[in-house]
């Protein structure tokens, strides 16, 4: 099996560094549809058997043309973006939420914001996800996330440690390529961005 994991296309919060998580269902913006057009014309050529999105509308807007060509597609809330609590909303260059990346860094990854998610709480998840993609057993699969998710189910995947997740760097429509087989991952590529290059 051979996933594509790419992060949505640009969103006003990404553009002006306000902090988006699961609660935060915001649409992408018109420089975000023109990445996801430059991707689509792009991996158009990939035989991919199944497209699949987080429950927040701007992973499905991010990808519609493969769906609008006939590529089906599934929404998995197991996929959502981390939950940010009562920093949602905020600027990201919040003195807390920096001090809240760096201790997960340091190994300290039950730690959240109030009403907020913990890494350890969104592997669990993201591991649910990925194992009803694993189960079905496709041959190409596009996979469209979040940010932090990527991060996370990578560092959890590739290596079952998530204090390495910030490793995993990510831009709008960038494009990790991982091969599946017998149980082990292969990264093959690592936020790809050719398309917009």
């Amino acid at each position: 099996m051979r996933l594509y994991i790419m992060r949505h296309a640009q969103t006003e919060y990404n553009k002006k560094g306000i902090i988006q998580g699961s609660e935060v269902d915001s649409d992408i913006n018109k420089f975000g549809d023109n990445q996801s057009s430059l991707f689509y014309d792009y991996y158009k050529s990939i035989p991919f058997d199944m497209v699949y999105v987080s429950a927040l509308k701007r992973t499905y807007q991010t990808v519609r043309r493969f769906t609008e060509a006939g590529i089906p597609y599934k929404k998995l809330k197991e996929f959502n973006e981390i939950s940010w609590g009562i920093n949602q909303g905020k600027s990201d260059d919040l003195k807390e939420y920096e001090e809240l990346i760096n201790s997960w860094l340091s190994g300290d990854l039950d730690n959240k914001f109030e009403n907020g998610e913990s890494p350890n709480e969104m592997s669990e998840r993201l591991v649910r996800g990925f194992d009803k993609i694993i189960k079905e057993s496709y041959e190409n699969v596009l996979l469209c996330i979040h940010g932090r998710a990527l991060r996370i189910l990578l560092s959890k995947l590739i290596d079952n440690d998530l204090t390495k997740m910030d490793k995993y760097t990510h831009s709008n429509t960038g494009v990790y390529i991982i091969d599946y087989n017998n149980k082990k991952y292969d990264i093959v590529a690592k936020n790809l961005r050719d398309h917009i290059s």
